[in-house]
């Protein structure tokens, strides 16, 4: 522990040691900050270096809670926050689950979750990022122009203490770049513009891949010039990776052990059942360091780890937070998630990912006749029901004949059930994709989807 993040641990063990008797107390403390530049035609347009700080005390007796928070750790403001906390206390309405998280003896999985080289990282050299991903991006095609190039960074320390026995303190940074572009063809009334994007994630700037960004983002925009309404059938699809890790974040929705325990979930009576075709393995790891948002411990300061929710095609388990899990009766996954000091603990997926399969998307592609890659899908959040399944939204791709990549397609949408969509699962690809998302994509391939267009 560093001596910052023991400086944290300090505040956080202090406001716990002030809990009366018959009160639980728990106290969470973070730092952080990050920074944000985009670049537009060589020269900076944007750029933020935001820092903030802040602590949220939550204070729980007789099955009632009370909160409060405060975005300053001055002492005089802490001591004010706890006595809000207890004043709120008073007007909360009692609940037999109420109560904080307890120690479950999972060990933490040690990770290098903090990388010296990116926080002594020179802001020069972040804008020159920016610049060169400009440049790259412009350079691959001529139809091709950037509508901005960005440099993103973030770091937290965080420390959290309860009367329970929870003491835990930590940090982690990361970064990610990202470019958007237009892709231009034609003239007067026949003029036609295509969007795209790319990126690329890393712990140290020195991770990044640039010149696969500025070609993906070039690919993106391009390969739509020319998209006319398809036909409406039925056909089989090839999600492309970022639309994959859309597709599953969906799905987190459907896993999470709060809408579960409200009647929220479609899967909500179906642990042990076969929900997914067989080979299908859905895993929530943020111990994996690959994951843009790995973590060690979760928003209660449990021990992050390895959950298998779908395994093999069959509903394993759902994620929970120590609250959700009293409510379902049983234990939290280590998942509770947690947007800042100005909130209490939610419950949600972390990272999740499908175990890769063996073959790229070129490979999955040639093994199909009449298909659909898809490239982007809009309205998804909006087109999904997570209680029926309901699945319908508008996007954009390329059709597969025979194994070949052909005529770009849009103003469509793509239809079916997520039960139905897991079921036929046909295959997973092996390009896993990390993103700076809690959802990793791949390619996957899904048949029996209706295409509705023309």
């Amino acid at each position: 522990m560093s001596a910052f993040e023991s400086e944290l641990q300090v505040l956080a063990d202090r406001v716990v040691a002030q809990a009366a008797g018959g009160e639980a107390i728990e106290a969470y403390v973070t730092r952080g900050g990050e920074t944000e530049i985009r670049v537009y035609q060589g020269a900076v347009e944007h750029f933020v270096a935001a820092q903030s700080e802040g602590i949220g005390i939550r204070v729980i007796s007789d099955g009632r809670t009370g909160f409060a928070y405060a975005g300053t750790l001055d002492e005089s403001a802490i001591a004010e926050v706890l006595a809000e906390a207890r004043d709120n206390q008073q007007f909360g309405e009692p609940d037999e689950f109420a109560g904080l998280a307890q120690p479950d003896g999972v060990e933490v999985t040690a990770q290098s979750l903090w990388n010296e080289e990116l926080a002594d990282y020179p802001t020069d050299d972040k804008i020159d990022l920016a610049k060169q991903l400009e440049k790259l991006a412009s350079g691959v095609d001529p139809r091709v122009r950037v509508d901005d190039a960005n440099y993103v960074d973030a770091h937290g320390e965080s420390a959290v203490a309860s009367t329970t026995g929870i003491r835990m303190s930590g940090r982690e940074n990361g970064c990610y770049v990202s470019v958007s572009t237009l892709a231009d063809e034609g003239s007067g009334d026949d003029a036609e513009t295509q969007t795209g994007f790319g990126f690329s994630v890393g712990r140290s700037p020195h991770e990044f891949d640039l010149d696969k960004a500025a070609q993906d983002a070039s690919d993106r925009a391009t390969r739509l010039l020319g998209a006319t309404k398809p036909p409406s059938k039925r056909l089989t699809v090839v999600l492309d990776p970022f639309v994959t890790a859309q597709f599953l974040g969906v799905i987190s929705s459907t896993l999470n052990g709060e809408a579960v325990v409200k009647g929220r979930s479609l899967f909500r009576d179906r642990l042990g059942d076969d929900v997914a075709a067989a080979g299908v393995t859905l895993i929530d790891d943020p111990t994996n360091m690959q994951a843009y948002t790995a973590t060690d411990v979760d928003g209660e300061g449990l021990a992050a780890r390895r959950n298998v929710l779908i395994e093999d095609g069959v509903l394993r388990q759902f994620v929970h937070n120590s609250y959700s899990a009293r409510r379902a009766g049983t234990v939290s996954t280590g998942n509770a998630t947690r947007g800042g000091f100005a909130g209490t603990p939610g419950v949600g997926c972390l990272a999740l990912s499908l175990e890769p399969g063996t073959r790229g998307q070129a490979e999955l592609i040639a093994d199909v006749d009449d298909g659909l890659l898809v490239q982007s899908m809009q309205g998804l959040h909006s087109g999904v029901n997570p209680i029926s399944g309901d699945f319908s939204t508008g996007a954009a791709g390329l059709l597969i004949t025979n194994g070949e990549v052909g005529a770009p397609v849009r103003e469509f949408t793509i239809a079916s059930t997520l039960q139905r969509m897991l079921l036929d699962i046909v295959e997973i690809g092996a390009d896993i994709d990390w993103l700076p998302m809690r959802a990793a994509g791949m390619s996957l391939v899904i048949r029996d989807v209706t295409m509705s267009g023309a």
